[in-house]
């Protein structure tokens, strides 16, 4: 018999949530789930500017002191979509001013999709703060990711969506979508930037699962939504994550060797392919590559969940045994 896939948790209520100012702009949304005297956990979401959601707490066994927190300019962080102070490094410092706020000394980083870029990029500036990574989704910000999803690549799997995306754009601007689509984006006008926002964020909820959801791209009709994620997403990508090097986060990789690292990685997930898990595994040959064999990109299709539980499972019995 094969062993049940594993789901979620029974979802947490926080314990504790916090209004942590870090900019005379910006002020974060915090909560603290789980038991306060367990081994600590941090939660980064996807995006940039996804927000985290009550189903995130279902990761985590009641036993884990887990953190979750809304980055800049979405979710309950405040002022919404707002991409002034709004930088990789920016987020960086908020996680460690939140453990040391919180009195954490060290704490394992989980982190998916954009939120496993921001767990490299954090645990590569303090690797000792780190306990050890779980990373879903691999995305390493590299120029060749970016033009393989927003400019020609992803077209190729769905032409459908391919069309509905671009179709904000005049074709004499297609040849680089992402400076078009940044100029809507931060336009004055604010129904331009809502469409732009829309097929944006559409887009790419479209192209995160195996088999799509037409109900996960009908979340982004919603305005704050669909303006936080569309706006921030393409603020960091057209600066390409603010990284020095197009390779950055795999050049890193000696620093924070030594900490273990699980990776669960979607085979057909068109939004960060399979080859930047592959190419950070074979820089990093003692992490643990997991491969859903029937999975794309989202955190809650039944493989990559099951996997993600299994992992936080087997950390937290490693650091209370």
């Amino acid at each position: 018999m094969l062993p049940a896939m594993r789901t979620t948790y029974p979802h947490l209520e926080p314990f504790a949530t916090h209004s942590l100012q870090v900019t005379d702009q910006h002020t974060l949304y915090v909560e603290e789930c789980g038991d306060a005297t367990g081994p600590p956990i941090v939660f980064l979401h996807g995006g940039p500017g996804g927000g985290i959601d009550p189903k995130h707490r279902g990761f985590f066994h009641p036993d884990w002191h887990a953190v979750l927190f809304d980055q800049r300019g979405c979710g309950k962080s405040t002022p919404t979509a707002e991409l002034n102070d709004n930088t990789t490094w920016d987020l960086v410092a908020d996680i460690e001013l939140i453990r040391e706020r919180l009195g954490i000394a060290k704490w394992t980083v989980f982190g998916g999709s954009w939120g496993s870029t921001l767990a490299l990029a954090y645990a590569s500036k303090h690797p000792e703060r780190v306990e050890s990574l779980i990373l879903r989704g691999i995305f390493l910000c590299r120029p060749s990711e970016l033009k393989f999803f927003y400019q020609e690549g992803t077209n190729w799997l769905f032409p459908d969506y391919y069309d509905r995306y671009v179709s904000v754009i005049p074709e004499a601007e297609r040849g680089d979508l992402q400076t078009a689509f940044y100029k809507r984006l931060t336009s004055d006008d604010e129904t331009v930037r809502l469409d732009t926002a829309r097929a944006w964020s559409q887009f790419e909820a479209a192209t995160s699962r195996l088999l799509i959801d037409e109900k996960s791209v009908l979340l982004f009709d919603d305005p704050p939504r669909a303006l936080a994620l569309a706006r921030i997403e393409c603020h960091y990508f057209v600066h390409n994550c603010w990284f020095p090097t197009d390779n950055y986060l795999i050049e890193q990789v000696p620093v924070m060797r030594h900490l273990p690292c699980t990776i669960v990685q979607g085979r057909y997930d068109a939004v960060c392919p399979m080859k930047s898990a592959w190419d950070l595994h074979k820089a990093w040959p003692e992490s643990q590559l997991i491969v859903v064999p029937d999975a794309g990109h989202a955190v809650f299709e039944p493989g990559i969940l099951h996997h993600l539980i299994e992992a936080t499972d087997r950390t937290l019995e490693r650091l209370k045994g």
